[in-house]
């Protein structure tokens, strides 16, 4: 783990990368790293993360300065300027089940080439997926999600890396953390090493690549 700047960190982000974001609408998402891409505008992002949060927060700053390429999510429903793009045909958007969407995830972070689910056959969501029959029953193959960087946002970090967060600021950020080549974290607090007692560990050190430390 070593700590960079934010600004350094972003900088490392070429345009037209794949990034995950963490976050539920905006709870959880690294607001700091956000605003930094947008800064330093890095254009054509093939972005993965659970929603399109609201203009203005989250990863809806992202959709504001039309720097998003492509959307893989489970919904969009309360970003307009999202919406908006997905219409126009400005970006483009795969909408996944939410469930299938964290399993794909925890594949990729896990080495799996995917996941089976019953979730979608039947339906829209099948088309083009290789459909396999377990014991009677039909289920679509979804394969595995992986990003070149996570973006991820954490309460605790001690000074090596291990990560701890905070109630449901928690949610996708350490499957995330799994599931990328590069894991780029913002922290509320850093502590010293022992602070954290090792059953709060959520994301342990050697996931961590970078630190952000300046406020």
């Amino acid at each position: 783990m070593k700590a960079v700047s934010v600004e350094e960190a972003v900088a490392m982000i070429p345009a037209g990368a794949s990034v995950m974001v963490g976050g539920f609408m905006g709870v959880g998402t690294p607001e700091r790293l956000l605003d930094e891409l947008v800064r330093q505008n890095k254009s054509g992002l093939s972005l993965i993360c659970n929603d399109a949060a609201v203009p203005g927060r989250g990863v809806g700053k992202l959709f504001d300065a039309a720097l998003v390429a492509k959307l893989t999510a489970t919904h969009i429903g309360l970003n307009p300027k999202a919406q908006q793009q997905m219409l126009g045909n400005q970006i483009a958007v795969d909408l996944v089940p939410q469930g299938t969407f964290v399993e794909r995830i925890r594949a990729g972070g896990c080495g799996l080439g995917g996941v089976l689910t019953p979730t979608g056959v039947g339906t829209l969501v099948a088309e083009g997926k290789r459909q396999i029959e377990v014991d009677g029953q039909s289920f679509l193959l979804e394969t595995a999600l992986r990003a070149q960087y996570a973006l991820v946002h954490a309460f605790l970090a001690d000074y090596l890396g291990n990560l701890a967060y905070a109630l449901t600021a928690r949610n996708f950020n350490p499957i995330m953390a799994m599931a990328a080549d590069t894991v780029i974290v913002t922290v509320e607090n850093i502590v010293p090493v022992g602070v954290i007692a090792p059953d709060h560990v959520m994301t342990p050190a050697p996931l961590v690549d970078y630190l952000i430390t300046n406020g």
